[in-house]
């Protein structure tokens, strides 16, 4: 049966304090940086490349700028303090604005997030694309009322995961029924993650897994440290599933709990909830990718 999920209040408080970062990123391109040259005594102007080496590329700027989905043509980053933009002049502020849809970056919300738009300052507000939006700052998101802030972020929440999910059934694993159907206020928490956490052979003391933010190699070796291998056969309760690309790289990988159940996590932000899945929804969201299966060897199933 279906349920319906939400965050708890402090939660959603942890997330309206942390998901806008403490300083301002703007990117640009390279012929692009000449149009502020006369503002970029107070910011620092750093190449993208090195973006990746710097302490702006830890998990939450990454998920709050959305990196990832920023285009290639902008190679150059300005790094500012909060107040810096305030500092442009509204022309060339708006130009800045524009620059940073046109890139791709994260921390741009559609008006519609908001039920009420009064107190929105209209300085941060442009037209693109047939709709307006408002690019997201520190100084102003700080000033904006506790309503407009919750209402934001809970609707930027739900476009990466949709609140309902499958009720938690009674043969949950213990270990796993405290997250099932739970947000986290923990950047990069995974799915690779939640999976190493639930196959721990000591959930008390392995707990802090679920928290981390885990890449392949390390999933890889996890799994085989838990007494799991690949296998040809059907998936059952207490396999690993796991979602590979044409190179045999991972894309994703969940947990049965059986009757063709998962314990899944769709992303690395606190917005991806820890959800009960059905077998259905996992491949229509992986479908691109191949399934394979990974299933703990009998020895270890016996200690």
């Amino acid at each position: 049966m279906n349920v319906q999920i939400q965050p708890l209040q402090e939660q959603i408080d942890v997330w309206i304090e942390k998901h806008v970062p403490e300083k301002d990123l703007f990117f640009l391109k390279e012929q692009d940086l000449t149009l502020f040259k006369s503002y970029l005594q107070g910011a620092l102007v750093m190449p993208r490349d090195e973006l990746r080496y710097s302490s702006y590329n830890q998990i939450q700027w990454v998920n709050s700028y959305t990196t990832w989905n920023i285009s290639k043509d902008f190679q150059f980053v300005i790094v500012a303090q909060p107040d810096w933009i305030m500092t442009l002049e509204l022309p060339d502020r708006e130009l800045l604005f524009r620059m940073q849809y046109e890139a791709g970056r994260g921390l741009i919300f559609p008006l519609t997030y908001f039920s009420e738009t009064a107190k929105l300052p209209k300085e941060y507000i442009i037209n693109a694309d047939d709709e307006q939006v408002i690019i997201i700052q520190k100084n102003m998101w700080m000033k904006l009322p506790i309503s407009y802030q919750e209402e934001a972020i809970k609707a930027y929440a739900q476009q990466y995961d949709d609140w309902t999910s499958t009720e938690i059934p009674a043969n949950i694993p213990a270990h796993l029924r405290k997250y099932a159907n739970t947000f986290s206020t923990t950047a990069g928490a995974n799915c690779l993650a939640a999976v190493l956490y639930a196959v721990s052979t000591n959930p008390e003391r392995q707990e802090w897994i679920i928290n981390e933010w885990i890449f392949q190699n390390t999933f890889t070796e996890g799994v085989k440290n838990a007494g799991y291998s690949l296998t040809d056969k059907e998936f059952q309760k207490g396999d690993v599933v796991v979602w590979e690309n044409e190179e045999g790289v991972t894309q994703h990988a969940s947990y049965c709990i059986g009757n063709q159940l998962f314990f899944n996590k769709n992303g690395q932000t606190f917005f991806n909830p820890w959800k009960i899945v059905t077998w259905d929804e996992l491949q229509e969201e992986w479908k691109r990718f191949t399934p394979c299966v990974y299933r703990k060897s009998r020895s270890d199933l016996n200690g």
